[in-house]
């Protein structure tokens, strides 16, 4: 006998009977990941129709993971990985892959945006004729209310519908002829003149077609395509633009990314291309980059090292006079002494850069009353690098000091005690049981302190801005530049941010860093 509707679908184990078994909290959890679902799908579709194919399908791909991974209890096991794995592939895995494309390319302050958009971008390019000129006046009672009224030399009067300039969504108005007289009155200049920025936006069409726009205040002119597009047979993106002023033909070049002439002129915008290997061998072949770069490599691995080994030997040392059980008010001494840690770097930074001010800084003073010498520690390279390392050494030995307090904690006092005994100073001391004792477990953060100071872009931009500059260089670059600031100058700070080449040199720091840390860790003995 076959069994019921009801039997069939209310059994124990039927879709029925688990849906009704959802619990509030499983209810609203179904709700957000459906949210979240449709929201990344229509996120792969607007990246999709934006023209963000390779994005668009990363993004889908990791979807399509996490939904397959949070329906199916087979991969519970990776329901505790993939946010860790998207967040790592978003935040670290993904920009380095878009540094490294960008180092492939020209992509700069000229060459933004693609072909497509530059040819677009030139051939909507417009100019006024100096020919067809007509007479403008701006009619209304007040700015909410307002029309245009041309005139041409016909006596031809053709008067635009009321439009407001704070609420126009179009800057598109078409004009009728007005055959009758108009009563509202003509505003005076001054007003014209106030809202000329608005009224430049607006470019009216009269009944023949033709379009105008403001050009002074009492005329508008008609408005002109400056270039037109050669028909020779060719991709539109690759076909002749021709100057319809000066009739100079330009042709797309891929090699340089811009529209130009056979004289080297170029259009702009320019667009970005496919740059192969150039940007790396520019790096090391011309002279201009490569004497800048590798004398600002040897310096930051220079100043990271020196200021690991200021900061160890100051923090080491003071942590070891306040450890001392016979010395009075160590709590105070342990408080001054961490104050500059606890102060914002920036503020600290600041406040040195006054110090060291070559005319009023407290330092020269000091020492031009003493010593009789004002020393120029901005404008020479040693003495700003050495004024640089003083400073950072300064900011870094609290956190070697308060790492040091706690490891001094962990040695033995026995150890002491037997030293003692056997008449051991306290230099011998040091080096045989304090400094072996205290270096193995701090050799990791050490090696962190390395690699963050490697990269320690705030105290190069607050206090020297990289300066003094290298002279005779095509590119910004400066004695007390680190790789990191050299970079940020070189995409920001150059007259046509090259963000092409900076992602180059970018990505060889990132292998350098790499490379380093690997043998620092490898010499440290610390398994990875």
């Amino acid at each position: 006998m076959s069994t019921s509707y009801a039997e069939h679908y209310l059994k124990p184990d039927s879709l029925f009977q688990k849906f009704t078994k959802f619990t509030p909290a499983q209810f609203l959890l179904s709700a957000l990941a459906l949210i979240c679902t449709l929201a990344g799908i229509y996120s792969v579709y607007f990246l999709a129709t934006e023209g963000h194919h390779a994005i668009a399908l990363c993004w889908f791909i990791a979807i399509t993971l996490g939904i397959v991974i949070y329906s199916q209890q087979r991969f519970s096991t990776l329901r505790y990985l993939y946010p860790s794995i998207i967040t790592i592939s978003l935040f670290v895995v993904l920009p380095i892959l878009l540094t490294a494309v960008i180092g492939f390319t020209n992509y700069s302050g000229l060459n933004l945006i693609s072909k497509q958009r530059a040819h677009d971008v030139i051939m909507k390019s417009t100019i006024a004729s100096t020919a067809q000129r007509l007479n403008f006046t701006l009619l209304g009672d007040t700015e909410s209310s307002l029309q245009i009224r041309l005139r041409d030399d016909d006596k031809h009067s053709f008067v635009s519908e009321s439009f407001s300039l704070v609420d126009i969504a179009n800057s598109d108005l078409n004009l009728m002829m007005s055959k009758q007289a108009n009563t509202a009155k003509a505003l005076p200049l001054k007003q014209i003149s106030r809202n000329r920025r608005l009224l430049d936006k607006i470019r009216v069409t009269l009944p023949n077609g033709k379009n105008y726009r403001m050009t002074s205040f009492r005329q508008f002119s008609e408005v002109l395509p400056q270039y037109q597009l050669l028909d020779n047979g060719k991709d539109p993106l690759d076909a002749a633009i021709q100057d319809l002023q000066t009739q100079k033909v330009y042709f797309a070049n891929d090699e340089s990314g811009f529209y130009q002439n056979e004289g080297g002129e170029k259009l702009s915008p320019g667009y970005y291309v496919n740059y192969g290997w150039k940007n790396y061998i520019r790096t090391v072949s011309d002279p201009n980059i490569s004497g800048p770069f590798w004398s600002i490599f040897i310096w930051t691995i220079v100043f990271a090292t020196l200021t690991v080994i200021f900061t160890l030997f100051l923090g080491l040392t003071l942590a070891c006079l306040i450890s001392m059980k016979d010395l009075r008010g160590r709590n105070i001494y342990r408080v001054l002494l961490i104050l500059p840690y606890a102060v914002p770097a920036f503020i600290s930074i600041l406040v040195f850069k006054g110090l060291f001010n070559q005319s009023f800084g407290e330092v020269n003073l000091i020492l031009e009353a003493v010593f009789g010498i004002s020393p120029q520690w901005f404008d020479n390279p040693w003495l700003a690098k050495s004024m640089v390392l003083l400073v950072n050494t300064w900011l870094g030995y609290p956190y070697i000091m308060i790492l040091c307090l706690g490891l001094l904690k962990t040695i033995p006092d026995e150890l002491y005690e037997v030293a003692a005994i056997e008449g051991a100073g306290v230099v011998p001391t040091f080096f045989r049981i304090t400094l072996p004792m205290v270096l193995k477990p701090l050799t990791p953060l050490l090696v962190a302190s390395f690699a963050f100071n490697f990269n320690n872009f705030v105290i190069i931009a607050l206090l020297t801005k990289g300066g003094p500059d290298f002279l005779d260089t095509t590119t910004p670059a400066g004695h007390t530049d680190l790789l990191v600031s050299y970079t940020y100058r070189m995409a920001f700070q150059d007259s046509g941010q090259n963000f092409a080449l900076a992602a180059a040199i970018s990505m060889l720091i990132f292998i350098l860093v790499g490379s380093l840390a690997m043998i620092n860790m490898r010499l440290a003995k610390v398994k990875v």
